[in-house]
């Protein structure tokens, strides 16, 4: 497997900034295959404060051979004490970095990149499933307009212990607004707008496939986040299938906690199939 790390998706200084690089885990290409794979996009959780890009190897290694398809892992800025970032900066980086790989030339040295930039699945766990719903639905922020072109080259989402709902959210765990959710939103009475629970599809996203996943032994997020979301789904495509694209969910299969299910052979599989099944992937 070729690792090619601290990629900036920027158009950086001589020395780009540390968050907003992104590690590709390239499998070996068989020489035979007429077309090359999609891309899986993994973006990593940390309730928008915390985590890196390296935290998630071994997921990406594990992912690659799975699938025999190449994985982007992006860092993206962090919501830090009195560093003044909040949202939507870190789902701005995320866009930024997929429209960066849309027309990236490849790593250095090749002459193309090693995935096909028309197919690609994206994954979000914990904070970064909101990051990415936002940007796949209208969140109402001109800055996470997603192209036409990007919107055509998703082809399905992967969304595990998902947080999509804030108030509620904070209903089940009220000391998360200190935690994070106040750094990351600001002091407001109401989150109501940045529930993805109320965001509307984008036109061109109606043929994108979708999984939600939970565990049963997550204690960090609890599954009425991820029934709201699902719900959500649903409703956006007309019972879950609309023009190609369809809306599944497991929280049965998966037991371990919030992040430990990162760790199984059985994430691995459930993530891999899923991608194997979405038509034309």
């Amino acid at each position: 497997m070729n690792v090619y790390s601290d990629i900036p998706y920027t158009s950086a200084p001589v020395t780009p900034h540390p968050l907003r690089t992104f590690d590709l885990f390239s499998p070996f290409q068989n020489s035979l295959s007429s077309k090359p794979a999609p891309l899986i996009c993994l973006v990593h959780g940390g309730a928008w404060r915390s985590e890196d890009k390296k935290d998630y190897g071994v997921l990406a290694r594990n992912l690659a051979a799975y699938t025999s398809s190449p994985v982007a892992v992006p860092n993206y800025r962090l919501t830090q004490p009195d560093n003044g970032v909040q949202h939507p900066t870190h789902a701005q980086d995320v866009l930024q970095l997929l429209t960066f790989l849309l027309s990236w030339s490849g790593p250095q040295g090749c002459q193309s990149p090693p995935y096909d930039p028309n197919r690609i699945f994206l994954m979000g766990h914990s904070c970064s499933a909101h990051m990415l719903s936002c940007i796949l639905l209208d969140s109402s922020e001109p800055a996470l307009v997603p192209s036409a072109a990007l919107l055509r080259a998703v082809r399905g989402v992967v969304l595990s212990e998902g947080i999509y709902d804030i108030d509620t959210l904070l209903k089940s765990f009220p000391t998360y607004r200190e935690w994070f959710i106040r750094e990351t939103f600001g002091d407001l009475p109401t989150y109501d707008r940045y529930s993805a629970t109320r965001m509307v599809l984008r036109e061109g996203a109606k043929h994108i496939s979708w999984i939600i996943l939970h565990s049963k032994g997550d204690t960090l997020v609890d599954t009425l986040q991820s029934q709201a979301i699902y719900d959500h789904l649903q409703s956006l495509h007309d019972g879950g299938l609309q023009e190609g694209g369809q809306v599944v969910k497991n929280w049965d299969d998966l037991e371990d906690d919030h992040n430990a299910i990162l760790q199984s052979g059985k994430y691995i599989q459930i993530v891999g199939d899923f991608i194997c099944r979405v038509p034309n992937a």
